[in-house]
């Protein structure tokens, strides 16, 4: 019996002597999680001094919200070139898609940000993914009317004559969003002004039927000019 009690109190002794390690562990890990809840809604509000301040104090450079999304790529959506640089050096990877596969590159290309194409670019960021919905930066970018940002993705491998699911061009996307200086640059580049979707339907259709007449008249034109 007092054997009995003898270990009991050793063993009592044992887990008071452990506790304050426990409890300081369990804070240390607390502590770290907020750190990195406050870095990522920093980073979505914009907040960029406090982004690099907590960064500083040891948050996760890669950290995600519930949507998926990075600082990286919420910089990027923004187009702040300098952010996007700065967190690219603290090596928060360049390709990590939010949960609708939406990747910074996309982000940047939509914001129009050729700065940040450029920076993700050189770290690498791949050119070739597409997102959710099918889009990839290049539609993004042409969709936008962001001229040299599709050149920057063609240097960097884009085939300007890449189709979705739905056989659209880069030129339809153009012509539909009535981006006459990209449709101009994609009849330029060689891309074909008679390919048709997967409705029948060619760039020339899908601008007119959106209100884009000037789109749909280059785009005539430029039919007109291969038939020759």
């Amino acid at each position: 019996m007092c054997h009995f009690r003898y270990s009991l109190l050793l063993m009592l002794l044992m887990l008071l002597s452990a506790a304050p390690w426990v409890t300081a562990g369990a804070s240390e890990e607390a502590d770290f999680y907020t750190l990195n809840a406050r870095m990522i809604a920093a980073a979505r509000n914009g907040e960029a001094p406090l982004v690099r301040d907590l960064l500083a104090q040891g948050a996760a450079p890669n950290t995600r919200n519930r949507g998926g999304n990075t600082a990286l790529l919420l910089f990027a959506e923004r187009g702040d070139a300098a952010m996007v640089a700065y967190l690219l050096a603290q090596g928060v990877d360049p390709q990590t898609p939010n949960l609708d596969k939406v990747t910074p590159l996309m982000a940047a290309t939509s914001a129009g940000c050729l700065a940040c194409v450029d920076a993700l670019l050189a770290k690498g960021a791949r050119v070739g993914v597409r997102d959710q919905i099918d889009k990839s930066a290049a539609t993004y970018a042409t969709a936008g009317g962001h001229v040299e940002i599709l050149k920057a993705l063609s240097t960097a491998g884009v085939d300007l004559a890449e189709r979705d699911g739905h056989a659209l061009t880069l030129l339809m996307w153009a012509a539909g969003y009535g981006q006459n200086a990209m449709v101009r640059y994609l009849l330029q580049a060689g891309v074909d002004p008679a390919l048709r979707d997967d409705r029948g339907k060619d760039a020339a259709e899908v601008a007119a039927e959106l209100g884009h007449a000037e789109a749909a008249a280059l785009v005539r034109a430029a039919q007109g000019e291969n038939a020759r």
